[in-house]
C-alpha cells in the first residue's frame, strides 16, 4: 500500500517528465515572423504623401486620431503592417497608424548631429576632406537621393524656395536611414 506522500511524489515526477518531453521543445521552437502584407522589409523608412494626414491609435478609421501631419514629405519609419494600414514611428519616437495610400517610397531625413557643435557638414564629395558646401542645423530636413553605407547624397533648402544645397552627409548624422544601409 502506498502512502499519500508517495503517490504525490510519483504524480509530480510524471508531470515533470511530461513537461520535459512536450512543453520544452515547444518553448524552444522558433517564433514565426508576422505576416507582412506588402512583402517589403520591416522596418523601413518612407515619407508622408499628402496633407493633412490623420495618424490614428489603431489600424482603421474607427480608431481615434492621435495627431495630424499638416505638411507632406515628413520622414517616418514603418515598423508594422496590418492589411492596408502601416504603423509608423516619427523622429521623436511617437507611434501611430496611417493608411498605406498616405505614404510614399521617397526618402527624406533630418540632420542629427553627433558632434557637440550641433551642425552637420554637407560636403562636395563623399569624404571628410572635400569642400564644405553647407552646415545643416540639427533637425534640418533633407531629401535623400542615395546612401553608400557611410555617406548619403542629400539636398536641403528653405521651404517655399527653389534654391537648395546638395552634397554628401555622413550617414550616421541622419535620422531617416539605417546604419550601413545602401541604396540609390
Amino acid at each position: 500500500m502506498f502512502c499519500l506522500a508517495e503517490i504525490l511524489g510519483r504524480a509530480r515526477a510524471i508531470f515533470f517528465v511530461f513537461l520535459a518531453a512536450f512543453a520544452a521543445p515547444m518553448a524552444a521552437a522558433p517564433v514565426l515572423a508576422q505576416d507582412n502584407p506588402s512583402g517589403l522589409p520591416l522596418p523601413r523608412f518612407v515619407t508622408t504623401r499628402s496633407n493633412p494626414i490623420n495618424v490614428r491609435v489603431g489600424p482603421g478609421t474607427r480608431y481615434d486620431i492621435a495627431w495630424n501631419y499638416l505638411v507632406s514629405g515628413i520622414p517616418v519609419e514603418i515598423i508594422q503592417e496590418f492589411d492596408t494600414w502601416r504603423k509608423i514611428r516619427d523622429a521623436e519616437g511617437d507611434e501611430g497608424w496611417v493608411h498605406q495610400s498616405l505614404l510614399a517610397g521617397a526618402r527624406a531625413g533630418y540632420a542629427a548631429p553627433i558632434m557637440a557643435n550641433g551642425e552637420v557638414g554637407m560636403h562636395a564629395q563623399a569624404n571628410e576632406n572635400s569642400a564644405l558646401r553647407a552646415r545643416l542645423a540639427a533637425g534640418a530636413k533633407v531629401s535623400i537621393k542615395e546612401c553608400t553605407g557611410t555617406w548619403c547624397d542629400v539636398s536641403a533648402g528653405q521651404p517655399g524656395e527653389r534654391a537648395s544645397y546638395s552634397g554628401w552627409v555622413r550617414q550616421e548624422e541622419l535620422w531617416g536611414v539605417y546604419p550601413n544601409e545602401v541604396f540609390d
